[in-house]
């Protein structure tokens, strides 16, 4: 299974037309078929990066569905939404992700995801993006033996809820990326993480934070909240 991870910016006067389209438009005409689903839908919170980006992740059956969903945008029934929903964005980027051989996500039922999504309050989701310096192989296996424990034996003050563990199908975008995909649980505890700076203690061997930097020191934290239609969430 192939996940189609899109970074849309957004025009700002647009932003509510454009989620419109993706409601009626993308997340419909997948739901009509059996190659590809709308899972989630989100928009980066306020403050926390960029103005008016939007996060949309679709559930892809395999490669054949992928070429077929390709063109039908190039030249088929997709290529006229396609054109007006390039016009209420500024720009796109997207690459086809593979679940790691030890995400909690590795396939989905599509006939089970809602077909007109599901009303819910918004989910807040924290996604992360690792770039290592070590090879791609020895950061996968290295996060399976120091984050996958951290997060699963959290107890007091837990954070996060891993939900999916991502790394780049070979050539759609650059090899060295892992995608992680984690719900927040605690905000209070989310709060306390980001007015507390790193201390000395906390990065020393045995911890992650020391640990980690083996395999990397460059990452990047989106915060991103689903919107109430949102398939998943």
């Amino acid at each position: 299974m192939l996940f189609l991870h899109e970074l849309h910016k957004v025009k700002g006067e647009r932003l509510f037309d454009f989620e419109d389209a993706y409601r009626t438009g993308w997340m419909a005409t997948m739901a009509r078929g059996d190659d590809a689903r709308l899972l989630w839908y989100a928009n980066q919170a306020m403050g926390t990066g960029a103005s008016y980006n939007v996060v949309t992740i679709t559930a892809i059956k395999d490669g054949a569905a992928w070429e077929r969903l390709a063109l039908r945008i190039q030249g088929g029934d997709l290529q006229g939404w396609m054109r007006e929903v390039d016009a209420l964005r500024h720009d796109v980027t997207g690459k086809l992700l593979l679940p790691l051989y030890w995400s909690p996500l590795k396939e989905v039922n599509l006939r089970e995801v809602p077909e007109g999504g599901a009303e819910h309050e918004p989910t807040l989701f924290m996604e992360d993006t690792g770039w290592p310096h070590a090879p791609l192989d020895d950061y996968i296996k290295g996060l399976e033996e120091l984050y996958l424990p951290m997060i699963r034996n959290a107890r007091e003050h837990r954070i996060l809820e891993l939900h999916a563990m991502f790394q780049v199908a070979h050539g759609t975008h650059q090899r060295r990326e892992v995608v992680f995909w984690q719900k927040i649980v605690d905000h209070q505890a989310l709060l306390r993480l980001i007015e507390r700076p790193v201390r000395r203690q906390d990065v020393k061997p045995g911890t992650y934070m020391f640990d980690a930097l083996k395999y990397r020191d460059q990452w990047q934290s989106k915060l991103l909240r689903t919107a109430t239609w949102s398939p998943l969430y």
